[in-house]
């Protein structure tokens, strides 16, 4: 009988760098284009080619590993991983070994962006598998789940696999030598949903720090997910074989591989008893029309890669000023940005996250709020206007011609009461058109709001005297005839009036009437 049963989940995540070059070469490094077109001796592994360390590959490694709370080595070296398949040119990928760049970091996941049956603690944390306050920490009032990172490695990426309508297989080399970090966490994760949220944060870190893309669509980022259950029956503790899921390229297929191997793996425990074999390890595929994983591999024995350092590159030193460098351009990260945010001008959960979905979005906010005498403001009109157009454009702030002084201007002219709120709109959507600033938009179109009280009086006056049946039924107890009221003020004043103020002066004439 099962007494209890947990998931352990490790992540081993590829992310492509944003360096212009291949790592070892001069050929260019972009996604698409004609297949094998931008490749040389170096990246297709040619005898007598010799590789080189692009510009900024080590530097953006040590960024990466930065921004991951992560130790950069002092000195460090490139090492070759021998294995055969087709995508592989040379039959060894230059790879870091028992010197990795980065290591023992860590990734601090927010409780607030965990489903609520899945919140951390208790058993599910596995404390006893964590020294002080590893697994739980606590800043600016928030709770984090904390998932540590052993190493961060730079590596060369492999060409791609071409299968057309399971009749052919191609081989794309335009991939082959570009840039790589391997992301290798511990095996701290224990539900689906945190793997992906995971993976979810690695990423909007690394966009934050420009060291990557990150478009899991376009293979800049995998994941290969190891995955395994404690389980515990009758007293005793057993732990299921791992399987490695390989090459996850989404949030949804993270969440849902890893939800079906666990209960397959519970399954085969509970059926399978005689076979059970602790030390036997999977390879597996995730087939997402189907939904369900699938073994492409085994490895019960220990896989000889012949591991030997590069002898083409020269082990090499990482200087206090590169590390010093990578620090500086890590700056303020996502979740810092949130806490700060919600610390300095009140903003909910919802809204910091939304604003900081992006860099140049909180980039763009940030000047706006600094400009706007009421930052609130300047976060309504984005929130509510600006990213409503975005969406519906398909387009990102990079993409707007108005600047954050924009913003400012037409939140400064709606605190100050100088225009109404549907006016706002009005004002938004021709600066939105014509790059206008809001101040030039109202000047011109005659639109500030009349907030002199003895016009607003006279004004409101005249709408009761020619109104005389309305006020009747005013009196008689038809409560609803003052919005109209209200309708032939605005009518009579060209939208100008201040709707605070007649308001208040509207009702002071119709209460005298009683």
């Amino acid at each position: 009988m099962i007494d209890k049963w947990e998931i352990v989940i490790g992540c081993e995540i590829h992310t492509q760098l944003l360096t212009k070059t291949k790592a070892f070469c001069a050929c260019e490094n972009r996604y698409g284009g004609m297949p094998d077109t931008r490749v040389c001796p170096v990246c297709l592994g040619l005898p007598g080619a010799l590789p080189r360390i692009s510009k900024g590959y080590v530097e953006l490694g040590a960024v990466a590993g930065q921004a991951l709370n992560c130790n950069i080595a002092r000195f460090t070296k490139f090492d070759r991983k021998h294995y055969f398949y087709p995508d592989l040119a040379k039959g060894y990928q230059i790879t870091q070994y028992d010197i990795p760049l980065c290591t023992d970091g860590f990734v601090d996941l927010p409780f607030r962006s965990f489903p609520k049956d899945e919140q951390p603690g208790g058993s599910k944390c596995r404390d006893k598998n964590f020294k002080g306050d590893n697994c739980i920490v606590e800043a600016n009032g928030s709770k984090y789940r904390r998932v540590r990172i052993e190493r961060i490695h730079l590596e060369e990426d492999v060409g791609k696999s071409l299968h057309l309508q399971g009749a052919h297989s191609y081989i794309d080399y335009n991939r082959c030598g570009t840039p790589l970090i391997e992301i290798v966490t511990k095996p701290d994760m224990t539900s689906p949903d945190e793997a992906a949220l995971f993976m979810q944060t690695v990423q909007e870190i690394l966009r934050y720090v420009k060291v990557t893309n990150g478009n899991l669509e376009e293979g800049n980022m995998r994941c290969d997910a190891n995955i395994n259950l404690n389980v515990w029956e009758d007293g005793k503790l057993y732990h299921t074989p791992i399987s490695e899921i390989k090459n996850l390229n989404s949030f949804k297929a993270i969440r849902d591989a890893c939800t079906y191997e666990a209960q397959r793996q519970l399954k085969e425990f509970q059926e399978d008893r005689q076979e059970f074999n602790p030390g036997f390890k999977v390879t597996m595929g995730w087939d997402e029309e189907k939904g369900q994983t699938v073994v492409q591999r085994t490895k019960n024995s220990f896989v000889d890669y012949r591991f030997t350092t590069e002898p083409d590159i020269k082990p090499f030193s990482v200087s206090e000023e590169l590390i010093a460098a990578a620090k500086e351009k890590v700056g303020e990260l996502p979740e810092a940005k949130r806490q700060r945010y919600k610390a300095q001008y009140g903003m909910t959960d919802f809204d910091v996250e939304t604003i900081t979905s992006s860099k140049d979005l909180a980039m763009f906010f940030e000047e706006a709020a600094l400009k706007a005498k009421n930052p609130k403001k300047a976060v309504n009109l984005i929130l509510a206007e600006l990213l409503a157009v975005l969406n519906e454009k398909r387009e990102t702030i990079t993409d707007v011609k108005i600047t954050p002084a924009h913003i400012a201007d037409l939140a400064d002219a709606l605190d100050a009461g100088k225009i109404t709120s549907k006016q706002g709109k009005e004002v938004f959507a021709e600066m939105m058109q014509t790059n206008k600033m809001p101040s030039e938009i109202i000047k011109e179109k005659g639109m500030e709001v009349v907030s002199d009280a003895g016009e607003i009086d006279k004004i409101v006056q005249d709408v009761i005297s020619a109104n005389p049946k309305a006020v009747e039924d005013w009196k008689g107890g038809k409560t609803n005839v003052v919005g109209w009221l209200m309708g032939q003020v605005m009518k009579q004043s060209h939208g100008k009036a201040n709707p605070k103020q007649a308001t208040e002066i509207l009702n002071k004439y119709l209460n005298e009437l009683k």
